[in-house]
């Protein structure tokens, strides 16, 4: 297969940065909406802009559930190498860019003690050329480090057999392996034949309900301020009546008014204050929606109910985003398998036939925690199970299933 060159690439990675990064200011709250309103002047506005951490909620309430145990039947023994690489850090930060951005890249390397060395690279700095069967790269590109101004300063350009080094866009050095893959990984989540580098767990649905809840909140906060001081009005003052201070006869509790020559007095009024409810309505609606768009429910978000919910409800009332995470796993078990296989290959110096790795399977802790009661009905299960087919379930299992890992003996 012909290669298309790191200018291609470097290309590629300036079209699609700017969505990633769009999507990593939604998750830092730092992303601020274009002012939508015909009411409220933007200065008005830019003063009450809201705040709001839904997107954040809806990818760490998926990302904190996902927790990588192992690799099963470890022929290769590649765990020691994810054990050697803060395996804590590391693959929550790989779930987590990957929920963020649709996909993260590992970049693999060699210590001065020839350890191979696993970097998570954020989609915003990394790109390559995707092989839909394997999931593998023919060829990479990514950003190591950039200057102060966000300009590339040293770049990785990625081809099997060979990695090379750019330094502020000129060819540096090359390191030669035995590998016949790129070294740089991607780990994709949700990915298709359309959307091959996947989809990012910030929807753009996901995206308008929490712009459409923030502008709910715009509203009600400069709502609130005549809601706090009602506006007042004074009928049949004398022409000749010194001007009433607007502040004084805002937090006054007290005025006094004195009748004219004729003997009239003036008429006090208060305009209808607004009402508040409308906006808590409207927050609601917005929550809602996002809730059915993100597999959460309005607890998550805020929205406390009366009764507390048992561990049984809670998985019940989740079960969008129980299937969310079944998904997640097996899509991201798949990268983290071929980050593996390049790993396994580039400590031994030695090309394995991918073939070899069909029988390694990524474990994952189950989405929800087991409690008494759980353990219990599973506890009972596995007796009845086993009396009928005898050691059908063992302690590997029972451990699938409730998190809980028992006694070595």
């Amino acid at each position: 297969m012909s290669k298309t060159g790191i200018e291609y690439l470097r290309k590629k990675l300036s079209m699609h940065s700017n969505r990633v990064d769009m999507r990593y200011k939604q998750y830092s709250m730092k992303y601020n909406d274009p002012s939508v309103g015909i009411t409220i002047p933007p200065e008005i506005r830019a003063r009450y802009r809201a705040v709001l951490g839904w997107c954040a909620k809806g990818v760490d309430s998926l990302a904190d559930r996902l927790v990588f145990r192992e690799f099963q039947n470890d022929d290769f023994e590649v765990n020691e190498i994810f054990d050697a690489n803060n395996p804590d850090i590391f693959f929550d930060s790989v779930v987590l860019s990957s929920l963020i951005a649709s996909c993260a890249f590992v970049y693999l390397s060699n210590d001065e003690n020839e350890q191979v060395r696993l970097q998570v690279i954020e989609a915003s700095n990394a790109t390559g050329v995707l092989d839909p069967i394997t999931g593998l790269l023919t060829e990479g590109y990514a950003v190591l480090e950039r200057d102060e101004e966000g300009k590339p300063k040293i770049e990785a350009y990625f081809i099997p057999g060979k990695t090379e080094y750019y330094v502020d866009g000129k060819y540096q050095t090359s390191i030669l392996n035995n590998v016949a893959y790129p070294l740089l990984v991607p780990v994709i989540h949700r990915p298709d034949a359309v959307r091959p580098f996947g989809r990012s767990r910030i929807t753009r649905a996901g995206m308008y309900y929490q712009k459409y809840a923030k502008r709910t909140l715009e509203r009600a906060d400069v709502t609130a301020e005549f809601y706090s001081f009602p506006q007042k009005y004074v009928l049949g003052l004398s022409n000749e009546a010194e001007p009433l201070d607007s502040w004084k006869a805002t937090v006054s509790s007290m005025l006094q008014f004195t009748k004219d020559d004729e003997g009239d007095s003036p008429k006090l009024g208060q305009f209808t204050t607004s009402n508040m409810s409308p906006f808590t309505e409207q927050l609601k609606t917005a929550a809602a929606g996002f809730a059915g768009e993100s597999g959460l429910t309005l607890d998550d978000l805020g929205f406390v109910s009366d009764n507390p919910s048992s561990v049984e409800a809670i998985k019940a009332s989740h079960e969008n985003l129980r299937l969310a995470g079944r998904k997640a796993q097996r899509s991201l078990g798949t990268g983290l398998l071929n980050v593996a296989y390049i790993a396994a290959c580039l400590r031994d110096n030695f090309t394995y036939n991918r073939s070899l790795f069909v029988k390694t399977k990524p474990k994952w802790e189950p989405l929800f925690e087991a409690d008494a009661s759980t353990l219990t009905m599973i506890g009972d299960g596995a007796i009845k199970l086993n009396q009928a087919i005898p050691g059908f379930v063992d302690g590997e299992t029972i451990r699938d299933l409730t998190g809980v890992k028992g006694a070595d003996v």
